[in-house]
């Protein structure tokens, strides 16, 4: 299968993701594979090992061995793909990595994907995106797309969640169901999802809703002047993004494709795995493991205040601000 645009997806892996990485990985050479002409894919990989934030617990892990088992999935994964590989522990949050892999890329692709370590790619993702993308840029130049995703938190995420999982019930801290939000879903499962679907179910948004796993975006929007704000120095990257989107262009297409799955687990259990401090940690909560530490709680709520408040006279803060109260 050939197709006729460039594409660049970009993912930013941290160390301690090392023992979800590879099913992202697979995911994403599956979905390559199909192309016949590979090169039109532009792979970025950023792998950060920097212990400026979260610490190594070295009587788990070795951060040497940690760095080796990444460079040896890339090598048997992607040996002789587009792929522009970094390891480095230049200190880098998944803000900063998106907002300069969208400022390289998009004069160099006609399309970008954010990747995401807990993320799993459809077969068909390169595909039906060359297709749509035909589809749209002569009269849509600037949109997003979305694949259907999983179970969210409220009512106000049905319109991208997967025709299969948005009339299902939210159920706290269900982890056993498959349509649970607190479910890990494998890439078997999700293939099984998406097989036999011939003719996709793309629904229009005139105003954007997404989160930052597998987000597509038309290299045009940021070449408008649209980017992830510097005051979004540590998470809330998807939600600066959207309001710059609206502040900027006023609002622009989303096509989702409801009918194909594009699994997040962002409750992966073994998402925060070495983490020193986190031991006691039940293996999945997410949430608690970050929230142990005083430094996160602080980011995470500065980062946010300066995402809803980027155009108010109010104070922005950065790092220096985190690290003053911790």
């Amino acid at each position: 299968m050939l197709i006729q645009n460039k594409f660049a997806i970009g993912c930013l892996v941290q160390w301690y993701e090392i023992e979800i990485i590879e099913e992202y990985l697979v995911s994403l050479k599956n979905a390559v594979d199909i192309i016949d002409n590979k090169h039109n894919i532009i792979i970025d990989l950023y792998f950060y090992y920097g212990q400026r934030l979260e610490k190594i617990d070295d009587s788990q892990a070795s951060m040497k061995k940690i760095i080796e088992r990444y460079y040896k999935m890339v090598d048997d994964y992607f040996d002789g793909y587009n792929i522009n590989n970094r390891v480095t522990d230049d200190f880098t949050t998944i803000s900063d990595y998106r907002r300069e892999f969208n400022t390289k890329y998009c004069t160099q692709a006609d399309v970008l994907m954010w990747g995401e370590s807990d993320g799993l790619l459809p077969k068909r993702t390169f595909e039906i995106l060359d297709n749509l993308h035909d589809g749209v840029k002569d009269k849509t130049p600037k949109y997003l797309t979305f694949f259907g995703t999983c179970k969210m938190w409220d009512e106000g995420w049905k319109p991208v969640e997967h025709v299969d999982f948005t009339d299902k019930p939210f159920i706290e801290n269900d982890t056993k169901n498959w349509w649970s939000l607190k479910y890990t879903m494998t890439l078997e499962e999700m293939y099984k999802i998406n097989e036999g679907v011939e003719d996709l179910d793309v629904r229009v948004l005139d105003r954007p809703k997404f989160n930052g796993c597998g987000l597509v975006i038309s290299s045009d929007v940021i070449k408008s002047g649209v980017n992830i704000p510097q005051s979004a120095f540590f998470v809330h990257e998807d939600t600066g993004f959207m309001m710059m989107i609206h502040r900027v262009l006023g609002g622009i297409p989303q096509y989702v494709i409801k009918n194909i799955l594009l699994v997040h687990n962002r409750k992966h259990p073994k998402k925060r795995l070495y983490v020193d401090g986190e031991q006691g940690i039940t293996p999945g909560d997410v949430g608690k493991g970050r929230h142990s530490h005083t430094w996160y709680t602080n980011a995470n709520k500065m980062s946010e205040h300066n995402v809803y408040n980027m155009f108010n006279q109010t104070k922005l803060y950065t790092w220096e601000d985190v690290f003053d109260e911790v």
